[in-house]
């Protein structure tokens, strides 16, 4: 299958779905990762068009870890809106890809580029099929599935784990791929929480920092749902949810998407 992720900026896509796309592949799958932004709003003293061939930089290095294929469309970081001509890029950009899946944030998370992001990704959805709409690009003849990543927020609607994937046996090389998006992991989002003077100057002491970091940041947040489903409990995981706007899956169908999950790892409510 052809599964495509839509994050607004260049490490969203590797931070919410990096170990579970690195199982794709694995599986014959093939998986593109998209920004929305070119993230030149995202560090605390590198200049916008510098930030932004950076994290270009850095998105193809870690991608290339991860096996998958990318893009980062010009618009700027923190200044996205939801319109008409961004959707059209997009509808572009699922169709000439042929994707089956496409994931992308909920509408209600933290971050204004976020949520306009799952707006502008929920209004693909059906219109990738219309051939009217965007002629110039074949239309899908089926509608994607459409999958949300996970985000915290609990106000209106909280995440609901549909799918969830223990990504343990994997999540080195997902610290590996972050290891190679310095400006983000070492710099930017340190500076956001006022730890950047924790951030060790040696690169081998800032991969076992990062990586104590990222499991913290990651801990499991559905312990009961995953014991329930595995018969066990396990650290890391990444979790997706069905938005409803997309082709609605069977269980059955979501395992083709996921064949490395066992038996009860997808609950559909």
């Amino acid at each position: 299958m052809k599964i495509i992720v839509i994050g607004a900026h260049p490490d969203d896509c590797e931070f919410f779905a990096g170990a579970t796309a690195s199982m794709f592949v694995e599986h014959g799958h093939t998986v593109k990762f998209v920004s929305v932004t070119n993230g030149d709003a995202g560090h605390h003293n590198c200049p916008p068009e510098e930030l932004a061939e950076i994290r270009r930089r850095e998105v193809e290095a870690a991608d290339t870890l991860l096996g998958v294929e990318w893009e980062i469309l010009d618009h700027h970081d923190g200044r996205l809106t939801p319109d008409l001509a961004v959707r059209e890029e997009l509808i572009r950009i699922i169709r000439e890809f042929k994707a089956d899946v496409v994931m992308s944030h909920r509408p209600w998370d933290y971050h204004p580029d976020h949520r306009n992001t799952a707006i502008l990704v929920q209004d693909t959805a059906y219109m990738v099929i219309v051939p009217n709409v965007c002629p110039d690009t074949p239309a899908l003849t089926v509608n994607p599935v459409y999958l949300y990543l996970y985000d915290e927020c609990h106000d209106p609607i909280p995440f609901r784990p549909d799918v969830i994937v223990p990504v343990d046996d994997v999540f080195e090389r997902k610290v590996a791929a972050f290891d190679l998006m310095p400006s983000q992991f070492y710099e930017w989002l340190p500076y956001t929480f006022g730890a950047l003077s924790d951030v060790p100057g040696d690169h081998e002491e800032r991969k076992v920092w990062l990586d104590d970091l990222l499991r913290d940041w990651m801990q499991n947040p559905f312990p009961k749902e995953t014991m329930s489903r595995y018969g066990g409990d396990t650290d890391m995981i990444e979790a997706f949810q069905v938005c409803p706007f997309g082709r609605t899956p069977t269980e059955n169908e979501l395992y083709e998407i996921f064949p490395f999950l066992p038996s009860g790892g997808i609950r559909l409510s």
